[in-house]
């Protein structure tokens, strides 16, 4: 009974072995599964070192990620480029700051200031008079402290009355001053003028200070080039932005006409508008020829080349060409 029972285990050993060598190739499927699943975690060694690359910072479940917040100022002006009531807001702002209603409100004020002063004096002296003639008094004898304390005050009121009037009178002979020289209005975002004149603004800004740095004298007291010829450019400058904005203008009228147009006739309002882009497009390419001018005539004034030097003429030359045609066209 015993060897039975030791053969019967050993033949159910051997067939459990056989059924676990069968499944050996599932238990690698298995195996390769599971260590790509670890190498998910851990990468494989360099290459080139044979080091292990660092690990990647793993992101924190529990951390929100950073919002990115857009400028403030960024949103307010172009909030108040597109909507109308920030842009009629801040046309009454500049309307209250602009030096002229200033000084309307300076005279205003001293205007009314003189008012009151003179009538309080009026009233100082009659009251004066009253108790210096015994008006107000009971009996009819004359009250002189009080008659003193009431000419102490007009001499006082009437002091600061004649300050008023002083004050009123300078600042009646005051010239009106001018209003400090911004930046012109940008058309509206929709508008197809609008990147070309935020362009022109950026080249205006360039010119600008290209220029300054060449009226600047050097240390023997000259300058890289003439004041002729800097004047001579700015003016061009000045001439061509002029007429540029007066194309972009144009554009403007013609969007909005547009809009209020038929359906039938908006193609072809399309096609002025385009044609108008590209003379337009032509414009700031000739103004941005003359920056590049500019910035090589600064940067060759140092070495004393007259090359660059007589590119700033021709530059200004092509562009008050250009300004002239432009002109014609607006």
């Amino acid at each position: 009974m015993g060897q039975q029972d030791r053969r019967r285990d050993f033949s159910e050993f051997s067939a459990k072995l056989e059924k676990h060598i069968e499944k050996l190739p599932d238990y690698a499927v298995r195996a390769q599964e599971k260590l790509q699943k670890v190498q998910k975690y851990f990468p494989p060694a360099d290459q080139a070192g044979g080091k292990a690359a660092p690990p990647r910072p793993r992101p924190n479940p529990l951390q929100r990620p950073p919002v990115r917040r857009p400028d403030m100022a960024m949103t307010f002006s172009s909030m108040a480029s597109q909507v109308p009531a920030f842009a009629e807001a801040r046309a009454k702002w500049d309307r209250w700051n602009h030096p002229a209603a200033k000084l309307e409100r300076r005279k205003r004020r001293t205007s009314r200031a003189l008012t009151m002063w003179i009538l309080l004096t009026i009233l100082c002296g009659v009251l004066t008079v009253a108790a210096g003639m015994g008006w107000i008094s009971a009996t009819g004898a004359p009250m002189m402290p009080q008659a003193i304390m009431a000419f102490a005050g007009a001499v006082v009121f009437g002091t600061f009355g004649v300050r008023s009037g002083l004050k009123l009178r300078e600042l009646k002979r005051t010239p009106i001053p001018a209003a400090p020289a911004g930046p012109p209005p940008l058309p509206p975002a929709g508008s197809a003028a609008r990147e070309p004149m935020e362009r022109l603004a950026e080249c205006e800004a360039s010119l600008s200070e290209l220029l300054r740095q060449l009226s600047v004298p050097s240390s023997l007291g000259t300058t890289p080039v003439s004041e002729v010829s800097v004047a001579d450019a700015r003016q061009t400058a000045t001439d061509a932005a002029a007429a540029l904005r007066g194309l972009a203008a144009r554009i403007q009228a013609i969007e909005r006409g547009r809009n209020s147009a038929p359906a039938r006739e908006q193609a072809a309002l399309d096609a002025a508008v385009a044609k108008l882009r590209e003379q337009l497009e032509d414009g700031l390419e000739g103004y941005r020829g003359l920056v590049a001018a500019a910035g090589h005539t600064v940067a060759a004034s140092s070495d004393g080349l007259v090359t660059s030097k007589q590119a700033l003429t021709d530059a200004t030359d092509r562009l008050a060409g250009l300004a002239m045609a432009l002109r014609e066209l607006s």
